[in-house]
């Protein structure tokens, strides 16, 4: 496989900027095992493992059953997510893989059965978040793993 360049060394002011508006879009009224789920789900959707990756270590520090992380990939068909994460989930599916027609009614409606209208907001700006660091870790390649240490998740003892 050819190497790839360092996004974060080429472009550091924008690289902050990202960091800075996911930190501001994990800091609102989303719960933070939510916001776990919805960062694990998009990235398997856009087979990002580096995000995979990371973001599992971060759940699992967060106390996140093993089970429920196991069942995300197919958590229509789980009894372990509640109405309000599988709202989440459906949320985070469909902004990750915008249907040529937008998001469809029924279940804009039924997500927002199980969310705030500052819920619904802040959900959306985490999932915009997660999808962009997706993308840029899919073009460069970063390896899953390679930054733990930096971000703190070597303490999820997951290696």
């Amino acid at each position: 496989m050819t190497e790839r360049l360092d996004y974060q060394k080429q472009a550091p002011a924008l690289f902050k900027k990202l960091l800075d508006y996911s930190m501001a879009a994990h800091a609102t009224t989303i719960d933070e095992s939510i916001q776990d789920l919805v960062s694990i789900r998009a990235s398997q959707i856009n087979g990002c493992g580096f995000c995979v990756d990371m973001h599992v270590k971060q759940a699992t520090i967060h106390g996140e059953r093993p089970l429920r992380l196991h069942h995300l990939a197919v958590w229509r068909e789980s009894t372990l997510f509640s109405p309000r994460e599988r709202a989440s989930l459906a949320w985070t599916e469909v902004l990750t893989q915008l249907p040529p027609q937008g998001v469809p009614d029924d279940l804009y409606e039924r997500v927002r059965g199980q969310l705030s209208e500052q819920e619904l907001v802040d959900l959306t700006h985490a999932v915009m978040a997660i999808n962009a660091w997706n993308r840029i870790n899919i073009a460069f390649r970063s390896e899953p793993g390679s930054r733990d240490k930096a971000f703190g998740i070597d303490k999820s003892n997951l290696s």
